[in-house]
């Protein structure tokens, strides 16, 4: 029975695992069931299965928005950590399995500088970063940090549970994906490892690999938010409002299906060219997933009315949790990064 249960592919075990977790944990209290299951061995972005990976991201983001910021984090560590060969991994399982994150949001108010310490002692940490989510719940975290006159940040490894490390919650005051508890972290003269060259975090072709990536997170959500429509259709087709959610499911659909398509022709390409720049890709892909988790999340709360707002605890977390989430994106900034890049390419392939 266990060998069957191992045959099964990664997604159908995994969303085994989600629902039977479904409620019965926090987030991070989940993510640990996950790891210790072996669910975080995805494949690597680029690796020939991108699509599997997202996939499994896309689950994960159904089931719970701020389990899946925990999870795209972990498992984006994991990536990065064998993308530029480093030895943290091994660091990190002595003490059993790590929860990974990955913090590298850079705040004007908030940045961690990095040194050698004196006689040989290796490299420290000093500073806050800020915008940690799952701070109290991870063991261990990848961060960028910054020398003295260097102009590119150093990606390093830290365990979070030593002395100098410290955590602060207070200002973390969101409705939406409160449950990621995100945090401002500060360090005093913390022992480090250093994860590839200076730059390497922002030069590697996974850096925008796995930006894409986030956006299947987000799909999920739009995806289970457009079920809750599909339902109501389904259940009640002679309801005085029948025709309008009938309406929004159409708009819903072809939004999903479009965005859909577009994750799937995206993993594809990355997998042909592992080592390209996917800037572009990945700019396209998150701007059109935002769109259209956003148009779901209009269409279905405008056709079901407040009652899954208010009645429904799964549906008010995500319907809250959503447009926390794709403020990862950056919005208008990313359209012009976009049209950047279009305009100076001889052709930006929109015909079929």
């Amino acid at each position: 029975m266990m060998g069957q249960r191992a045959a099964l592919p990664l997604t159908e075990r995994l969303a085994a695992a989600l629902v039977a977790g479904d409620g019965a944990a926090t987030p991070a209290d989940t993510l640990r069931t996950l790891v210790a299951a072996g669910l975080d061995d995805l494949p690597p972005p680029a690796g020939g299965a991108t699509l599997a990976r997202w996939q499994a991201l896309a689950l994960v983001g159904a089931s719970d928005l701020s389990l899946a910021k925990l999870y795209e984090g972990h498992t984006d560590a994991l990536a990065i950590l064998r993308e530029l060969q480093a030895v943290a991994a091994d660091v990190a399982t002595r003490n059993g399995p790590a929860l990974w994150a990955v913090w590298a949001a850079e705040a004007p108010q908030a940045r961690v500088h990095l040194r050698e310490a004196p006689g040989g002692a290796g490299a420290r940490i000093d500073g806050t970063k800020a915008w940690c989510s799952g701070a109290a719940d991870v063991s261990h975290a990848l961060l960028t940090a910054w020398r003295e006159g260097q102009q590119a940040p150093q990606l390093v490894a830290v365990a979070l549970r030593q002395p100098g490390v410290s955590i602060d919650a207070s200002s973390w005051q969101a409705v939406g994906m409160a449950a990621s508890a995100s945090a401002s972290v500060s360090f005093s003269n913390v022992p480090v490892t250093l994860v590839g060259a200076p730059g390497a975090y922002l030069q590697r072709p996974g850096f925008w690999q796995g930006g894409a990536g986030v956006a299947a997170c987000w799909h999920g959500a739009a995806v289970a938010l457009a079920q809750a429509l599909r339902r109501a259709a389904a259940a009640a087709p002679r309801h005085p409002q029948a025709p309008l959610r009938l309406a929004a499911l159409g708009q819903v659909d072809v939004a999903l299906a479009a965005t859909a398509a577009l994750l799937r022709e995206s993993a594809a390409w990355l997998d042909a060219h592992p080592a390209a720049d996917a800037r572009l890709l990945a700019l396209r892909v998150r701007q059109a997933v935002e769109g259209s988790a956003r148009q779901v999340l209009d269409q279905v709360s405008r056709a079901l009315g407040a009652a899954p707002l208010c009645l429904d605890a799964g549906f008010a977390r995500r319907a809250a949790d959503l447009p926390v989430f794709i403020r990862q994106s950056h919005g208008a900034a990313d359209d012009a990064a976009l049209g950047e890049l279009l305009r100076a390419m001889p052709e930006p392939g929109w015909m079929p």
